[in-house]
């Protein structure tokens, strides 16, 4: 029974090879998902999606977010994703690009997002977690850090985070670290 497939599956290339046509690649089972879930992607207006490498490459992508309330008002921030042939049995690899001034994510652009941890499920999608990373802009969370310091000064001095965050945006340091202008 096996080598029937096996049979068959190279029928089709020596058919496909012989009409001229380059043989195609089978996709995995996280490509057929990934591609399911970009078709089917519902994102607030403040958010954009982009294929550096062509549509070729689904299963590395771009996301720049433009919150338009809170902290980071006016402000644009690109995260890349990297999506495993498992999808969506893992979770997809998401580092944020723009340096930011953020309890959430850290200086490196790892991001502390629990649906991208230990709260992943399989029926989760991309759309979820593109809503998770704008809501970390609206309401960023003091309690679970990566950048300790930036979370200290929400928690005690809401205003001085203000402060910092309009300062980094703008292009500028806070304490010992510069931030390239993002807005």
């Amino acid at each position: 029974m096996i080598r029937l497939f096996k049979v068959k599956e190279k029928q089709r290339e020596l058919a496909e090879n012989a009409n001229g046509g380059a043989p195609t690649k089978k996709q995995s089972p996280g490509e057929l998902r990934l591609h399911k879930d970009i078709s089917e992607l519902n994102l607030p207006k403040s958010c954009a999606i982009t294929f550096p490498n062509g549509n070729d490459n689904l299963m590395n992508f771009e996301v720049s977010i433009r919150p338009d309330e809170g902290y980071y008002f006016g402000g644009t921030f690109l995260f890349s994703f990297q999506v495993s042939p498992i999808y969506p049995h893992e979770a997809p690899k998401v580092k944020c690009k723009t340096k930011v001034y953020h309890p959430n994510i850290d200086l490196e652009g790892n991001v502390c997002l629990n649906i991208l941890r230990e709260d992943w499920k399989p029926v989760l999608n991309i759309n979820t977690v593109i809503y998770g990373l704008y809501h970390l802009f609206t309401e960023p969370n003091y309690e679970d850090p990566l950048n300790h310091e930036a979370a200290a000064v929400l928690r005690d001095n809401p205003k001085m985070f203000e402060s910092n965050v309009r300062r980094a945006m703008s292009g500028g340091y806070v304490g010992q670290n510069f931030f390239a202008r993002c807005i």
